[in-house]
């Protein structure tokens, strides 16, 4: 991994952030992450803008589960959350659309 956390990575993405890739969209989407560096997180995206909460959510539009480090690895582009899904390494539940076009949601590197 670089030198920020998978925690950072994920906080992240309030800046990183394309509202005009996500016009229109509301999603709940929950973090399931295990490990060194896993925890809980709700990513809500709506009304153009993104938030990040540590915690866990039972109003999920989308599940995300992987292990921390090797979801921060899909994060940085180091590996391909793709791939990683038919492996079984990254378990996604609920709106699979949203998952296909969440990496457009925002600029990451």
């Amino acid at each position: 991994m670089s030198d920020f956390t998978v925690k950072e990575l994920i906080f992240n993405h309030e800046k990183a952030f394309r509202a005009d890739k996500a016009t229109g969209v509301e999603a709940i989407i929950q973090y399931h992450l295990t490990g060194d560096e896993g925890g809980d997180f709700v990513i809500d995206i709506k009304d153009g803008a993104c938030t990040v909460e540590e915690g866990t959510t039972d109003q999920a539009t989308m599940t995300l589960t992987a292990d921390g480090r090797y979801f921060g690895d899909v994060l940085l582009g180091k590996e391909d959350g793709m791939k990683g899904f038919m492996q079984g390494k990254l378990k996604l539940a609920g709106d699979l659309n949203l998952a296909m076009k969440l990496t457009s949601f925002f600029k990451m590197g």
